[in-house]
């Protein structure tokens, strides 16, 4: 059974503000909750289900963090326009990464689900740190959370001035995806190396773009414009990640 309070609370998650605050994020779908209760650092607050998801988890039930409610109840907490047995509400993971790997370098990116998907990208070529400006989407917004289908739980997220953090470590190679850069077949690199995605629409800022010195491109043969921010990172590490 849910209170009032309990449904108030997870309303207020949707701002940006009280999640800081708490040190908390939302996560829904049956796939998701259950990928993150079984990751062993994860550290569930609560977790509304209904009948029919505890009884495929019995080994959850018991659990002090364990609550059943109703469909209606669960329409009145949910973010999803067709909610999915199950909302959890966890602690954000706190992760350290060892220094030297591959890392994803994100300037501006503003759509959650761009940001979503690069999130669970970065998860499936084994990248674990992913570097984003100040003003980036917040990475445990639902709807991003949603995208990464629970990579949020194995994926570093932080937020920084990139222009300070390229000059402090000058010593790694930092790639930006541009239109006038090498063609990704031609690029050579050291491994492994940071890559740089800029902004859906305006690309990497000037002053981040002057610190930068390698550049990389997917030739284009068609007439499109421009590719999706998230398609050109699975395409580029794709090419790059050995």
């Amino acid at each position: 059974m849910m209170t009032k309070n309990q449904a108030k609370y997870i309303q207020s998650l949707s701002h940006k503000k009280f999640r800081d605050e708490e040190g908390v994020f939302v996560a829904e779908g049956t796939k998701t909750v259950a990928e993150l209760l079984e990751l062993s650092h994860m550290r569930p607050r609560q977790v509304y289900g209904l009948e029919s998801w505890w009884q495929l988890h019995p080994e959850w039930q018991s659990a002090n963090w364990a609550v059943m409610i109703t469909e209606a109840e669960l329409e009145k907490i949910s973010f999803l326009k067709t909610p999915n047995q199950v909302l959890a509400v966890f602690e954000k993971p706190d992760l350290t990464v060892e220094p030297g790997g591959w890392q994803l370098v994100l300037d501006g990116i503003q759509d959650p689900g761009n940001m979503g998907t690069i999130i669970r990208i970065a998860d499936w070529f084994g990248i674990q740190q992913i570097i984003c400006s100040e003003d980036a989407a917040d990475a445990f917004n639902p709807k991003v959370v949603q995208s990464t289908m629970a990579s949020i739980g194995r994926v570093e997220i932080i937020y920084t001035d990139l222009v300070a953090y390229v000059k402090a470590h000058a010593h790694r190679d930092f790639i930006a995806a541009t239109l006038d850069g090498t063609p990704l077949k031609e690029l050579k690199i050291h491994q492994p190396a940071a890559l740089v995605i800029g902004n859906e629409s305006k690309g990497i800022r000037p002053e981040l773009r002057e610190v930068l010195r390698h550049f990389v491109t997917i030739p284009r043969k068609g007439a499109a414009e421009s590719l999706n921010a998230a398609v050109a990172t699975g395409i580029i590490l794709a090419g790059m990640v050995e």
